[in-house]
């Protein structure tokens, strides 16, 4: 009898225990489906949704969860240089990415770093290093990522780009794509994936929050490159988000067969820059090019060719004066 008894008595306190635990989950997620039943969400919305009647991914209203605050400025100087209409310069890192050497080149004068992912061997983790080494030198972090890829783009804006240059840009398709991994909802597909750029001493704690005001922050340069391109750059200057076109000086003589001066190299210029007029959007290319007519946005040399050139200020007239021995391996340098 008492052994029945104390079954009984545990039985009650369980069920006491269970209901106490569902009024707490019920109390902590209000709007959540019951346990174990159909809430028929797909067709019917919780009273005092935005977005009524069946659920529709097409006609879905964008939610305020992220509207920047009222009076939210812009923080990243590279975008407000590019938009005011000034000349804007990248300064390129390509043959390594020791945080040093990064950071001497971000405090060297350019308004971004172009840090070359296309070309070199640079991994996203030295490039994040790098980039969190001095984030609020004078020139912000930027990248040229290997191609409109959502795996590249992510990479580099969790890891706190402010500038995005996508090379080699053929089509319509791809320069959404672009836009896409760029940007955070409603502009585009950007996932919510943490990373450095939140951090506070990055962009966590800019005015507005990170998550809120980077998309009216980051600058996305697209790059013509080939004939393909040429043929739809009207279209791909269009397509909203995109800050502007880079002019592709090398590849656009190397896949078309002619060279700067030639006519037909000239024509395939003239036809990005006519792109990007029309669309309302910078115009880049070649720090070379900074007194072409309408070109606002440039790639300068590379960190080796900046050292070169620093050397050679500092040393002036005593630039190259080295002794000139007669024998020898430093002999060969007599006729350098």
């Amino acid at each position: 009898m008492i052994r029945h008894f104390v079954g009984i008595s545990a039985a009650c306190a369980a069920i006491g225990l269970s209901g106490v635990f569902a009024y707490a989950q019920q109390s902590q997620f209000p709007l959540a489906a019951p346990a174990g039943v159909d809430s028929k969400a797909r067709e019917v919305a919780p009273a005092g949704a935005v977005n009524q009647g069946p659920f529709d991914m097409n006609t879905w209203k964008y939610g305020n969860a992220f509207t920047p605050p009222p009076g939210t400025k812009i923080w990243n100087p590279a975008k407000i240089k590019l938009m005011s209409g000034g000349k804007l310069v990248g300064g390129t890192v390509s043959s390594g990415i020791d945080p040093s050497t990064y950071c001497a080149m971000a405090n060297a004068g350019y308004d971004f770093i172009w840090t070359e992912m296309q070309h070199a061997n640079t991994t996203w983790d030295q490039a994040g290093k790098a980039w969190r080494t001095c984030p609020h030198a004078k020139a912000v972090p930027g990248a040229r990522v290997p191609y409109a890829d959502e795996f590249q783009i992510q990479h580099a804006l969790d890891a706190g780009a402010l500038v995005i240059v996508v090379p080699t840009v053929d089509t319509v398709e791809e320069a959404i794509a672009a836009r896409d991994w760029t940007y955070f909802p409603p502009l585009g597909k950007r996932s919510l994936g943490g990373g450095y750029a939140f951090d506070p001493n990055m962009w966590g704690s800019v005015p507005g929050g990170y998550r809120n005001t980077i998309n009216d922050n980051v600058v996305l340069i697209l790059m013509i490159e080939t004939l393909e391109g040429l043929k739809n750059a009207d279209e791909i200057a269009k397509v909203k988000g995109v800050h502007a076109i880079f002019a592709a000086s090398s590849d656009l003589g190397n896949f078309a067969g002619y060279k700067q001066g030639d006519p037909d190299y000239e024509r395939e210029i003239n036809i990005v820059h006519d792109a990007a007029i029309k669309a309302g959007i910078r115009l880049c290319g070649p720090w070379a090019w900074r007194d072409r007519p309408d070109f606002t946005c440039f790639q300068a040399g590379n960190e080796m060719a900046a050292i070169a050139r620093g050397a050679k200020m500092e040393l002036g007239e005593y630039a190259d004066t080295q002794g000139r021995p007669e024998v020898g391996p430093f002999a060969a340098a007599r006729t350098r």
